[in-house]
């Protein structure tokens, strides 16, 4: 199969497509005929050897949400899924390839009505947007500052917090036509944005110093939700009267899956609508993530297999 494969870590150039053995389904697992494959900021900053997380071991295909058709399953998992159009995680790596392993408890299947590359875009950013927005609790006439607004998880927010009845802020730079299909817009790169804005929660997945600046929007016991830092480090809130939302522990497989399963049926009801703003061949995974990195995609980025 075709894959894209790390041998080190670096800038874009370390993502070289090769052709590689096919994977194996082992017991518990299944094997994806990808069509499409996600791509997350965090995974620009794994290659680079700057994310979150421990580095992890090479040489790896990088990629943790596919969506396809399941064409072989390992011992213990029924026959009956097979030709069953899915999206899935992959457990962290092996997503950018032709052919993919996944546990079948990660599986989801694709409602009827959803495009499958609509539901592999809602596959990491839906579910993260749910839950945000579940933890949240916005009540009807709040007012909600979404930065980053012209991304995948960005967008997903401003839909989900105007549907709960809130007034909607998203603060984003340049993107404005993107983010005013949801809300009204302000962009962080001027000087002294947030002082126009006055909000209730702060939706924050970018952190460093346009973050730290957002939460002086928030009135007196608002709410922050931090759940990102694309610009390397947190937001600071020290000292300020709010109420920064954190979740007792990181949610379980089933919670995660529970969570695409409601973004995909939002999806069906046509409540939820992911923004896909580029696509790019497997073979170009390194302008991909060039491209995010620079800052010039909008929305949600996927690979086409």
């Amino acid at each position: 199969m075709r894959a894209i494969v790390m041998d080190e870590f670096g800038g874009p150039e370390v993502l070289r497509a090769r052709t590689v053995e096919d994977p194996v389904p082992g017991q518990g697992q299944v094997l994806v005929r990808v069509e499409f494959a996600s791509i997350t900021f965090v995974e620009t900053q794994v290659r680079a050897g700057k994310g979150p997380f421990a580095p992890p071991s090479l040489p790896r295909i990088p990629g943790n949400g596919v969506g396809g058709t399941i064409v072989a399953v390992g011992e213990g998992v029924d026959e009956g899924l097979v030709g069953t159009v899915v999206v899935t995680t992959t457990g962290g790596t092996g997503g950018y390839a032709s052919l993919a392993r996944a546990s079948a408890a990660d599986v989801v299947p694709v409602p009827e009505g959803v495009a499958l590359r609509d539901a592999v875009a809602l596959l990491a950013d839906g579910r993260t947007a749910v839950m945000l927005h579940e933890q949240a609790k916005i009540q009807p006439g709040e007012r909600v500052l979404v930065l980053a607004a012209g991304g995948g998880v960005g967008g997903l927010l401003m839909q989900l917090a105007a549907a709960a009845g809130a007034e909607v802020v998203g603060a984003a730079r340049g993107k404005r036509e993107l983010v005013e299909r949801f809300g009204s817009y302000v962009d962080y790169s001027e000087q002294g944005w947030a002082r126009s804005v006055e909000a209730d929660v702060v939706f924050d997945g970018v952190g460093g110093a346009v973050g730290t600046e957002a939460m002086t929007a928030l009135r007196p016991g608002g709410r922050a939700s931090m759940y990102g830092m694309a610009s390397g480090s947190w937001s600071e809130v020290d000292g300020l009267p709010i109420t920064v939302l954190e979740r007792p522990g990181p949610p379980s497989p089933e919670e995660l899956r529970g969570l695409v399963a409601t973004a995909l049926e939002l999806a069906a009801q046509g409540r939820l609508r992911p923004t896909i703003g580029q696509t790019y061949p497997l073979e170009e995974a390194a302008s991909a993530h060039r491209a995010i990195e620079a800052r010039q995609t909008t929305g949600k980025t996927l690979l086409v297999i």
